[in-house]
């Protein structure tokens, strides 16, 4: 088992982001090659002020380059993210989307009643298949015996990667021109389906 190394993840989030296109993701019986992906930086997107700050919850993102950080959104899914740049700089990336090459059992398994294209068709239903959940944030993907191993995969030179808006992010942040910030291997058909973000009505106060 080869893991991507340390220096992999200690770079700006953007090339982390698009050079996880490809690579494998392990975890509990199931290995997934990675489809899509997202970017998010702390300190200067629009869109991730809930990192910019640390918290007991999002401690990780502060942490050393290669770490997972694990948080549950919309009351039902674990999302799947990797630490990326240096210590002290909240910057991620989202594991959006992905086939699953090893481990298809299990993976079917835990995804009864789903078309294998959708076992891991979006971010949710990706650490589905994976058996991810909360107890994985902080886990360090690059060391020895680590229960979460991201490795090198097999490159396709055929691939085509398109950039874009960000799935579901409204304001400055879902601006696709300005942070055109996921990654997608073009065509493919694992690659989750765009939806933009809802801008929120601010509600009228009563009486």
């Amino acid at each position: 088992m080869t893991r991507l190394p340390r220096a992999f993840f200690a770079r700006p989030v953007l090339e982390v982001a698009a050079d996880l296109l490809g690579r494998h993701v392990r975890h509990g019986g199931v290995t997934v090659r990675i489809t899509e992906t997202e970017a998010y930086a702390g300190l200067v997107d629009p869109a991730s002020r809930v990192l910019s700050r640390p918290t007991r919850h999002n401690a990780p993102v502060f942490g050393p380059p290669g770490h997972a950080f694990v948080y549950f959104t919309y009351g039902q899914h674990w999302m799947l993210c990797v630490v990326t740049s240096d210590v002290g700089v909240p910057d991620v990336v989202l594991l959006r989307a992905g086939e699953v090459v090893a481990g298809h059992a299990v993976a079917a398994a835990r995804r009864p009643g789903v078309r294998e294209r959708d076992w891991c068709r979006g971010p949710g239903r990706l650490t589905s298949a994976l058996a991810v959940s909360g107890s994985l944030s902080g886990v360090d993907a690059c060391a020895s015996g680590s229960e979460l191993v991201l490795e090198p995969g097999e490159a396709d030179p055929g691939a085509v990667v398109r950039t874009g808006p960000r799935v579901g992010v409204s304001g400055p942040g879902g601006d696709g021109t300005a942070y055109p910030w996921r990654f997608w291997h073009d065509g493919d058909p694992t690659v989750s389906a765009y939806r933009p973000g809802a801008t929120r009505r601010r509600s009228r106060p009563s009486g």
